[in-house]
Formats: structure tokens, C-alpha cells, sequence
């Protein structure tokens, strides 16, 4: 299975944001920076996570965004199935639809296999993406220089 780029990208967001210091948030800027995404799509992903309450975004000074703790306690599975777009693995009823739909069984023999995926994401949290070895790792990106442009 093969997840989406914004779905990719919150889940990024997510894992940087889980380990910043409260004190010292970064903005959507710096975090799209750390992550080497595009601004305008981390700023689209940071609405969607806000909108979801796994983050919070402050303007102005002493603004920056934070990682809520329905955030860092958020299942994994859960949240890639509300990013994912919904629908089948296969489209059987596009603008060309499949001969063999009326007695196929691929379709639902990926509909489970699809759910065996969310299912095997199901226990793990946001949280628990950001330890070691990849929170060192997410620390360090962040204090490194930002790239010249």
C-alpha cells in the first residue's frame, strides 16, 4: 500500500513535533524546512492537523506550534485512515468500469488487506514514532543550519 504525500507529511510534522521543547516551538516555516517539504503544503497539513486537535498553532511572537496531547497519544492507524483518501485500492467503477466486478474477489481481498494494514498501525502513537533512535535523529535535524537558498 502506498500512502499519500500529505498523509506522509503530517506524519512528519507530527514526529518533529513530538520532540520540541515546549518552551521553544518551531514555526510552519521551520518545520517544513527540517522536513525539506514545501512551505505551502506543511501549511495545508498544519490546518488539517489543528483542525483534528493534534496540534496547536499560535501567531506572533512566542507563537509556533505545539503538538496537543491527543497528538502525541494518537494512534497511528487512526490517523492514517482519516488523511487517506477514502475508497477502494482498486476503483472498479471509474469512468471505465471493470468487467469483472459482479463476481470479483479482488476487491475485497484488498478491502481486507488494506484494513490488516491500518489494523498493524493501530497500536503505535505518535509518541512512540518520535523515540529513539528517531527522536535523536529529529533533534538533531532540527539544530542544524538551515540550507542557504
Amino acid at each position: 500500500m502506498r500512502l499519500t504525500k500529505f498523509t506522509d507529511v503530517a506524519l512528519r510534522v507530527l514526529m518533529r513535533l513530538a520532540v520540541v521543547k515546549r518552551e521553544d516551538p518551531p514555526t510552519t516555516r521551520e518545520v517544513a524546512a527540517t522536513m525539506q517539504v514545501p512551505y505551502s503544503h506543511a501549511a495545508k497539513v498544519v490546518a488539517r492537523l489543528q483542525h483534528l486537535g493534534l496540534i496547536e498553532a499560535r501567531r506572533g511572537r512566542g507563537g509556533g506550534l505545539t503538538l496537543t496531547g491527543a497528538g502525541r497519544t494518537a494512534s497511528v492507524g487512526a490517523l492514517v485512515r482519516e488523511l487517506e483518501e477514502p475508497g477502494d485500492a482498486v476503483d472498479c467503477e471509474g469512468s471505465t468500469p471493470c468487467p469483472l466486478r459482479a463476481a470479483c474477489l479482488l476487491r475485497g481481498a484488498l478491502r481486507e488487506a488494506q484494513e490488516a494494514f491500518y489494523a498493524s498501525l493501530d497500536p503505535l502513537t505518535v509518541a512512540e514514532l518520535a523515540a529513539a533512535p528517531t527522536g535523536p535523529l529529529l533533534i538533531s535535524l532540527s539544530s542544524a543550519p538551515p540550507p542557504r537558498d
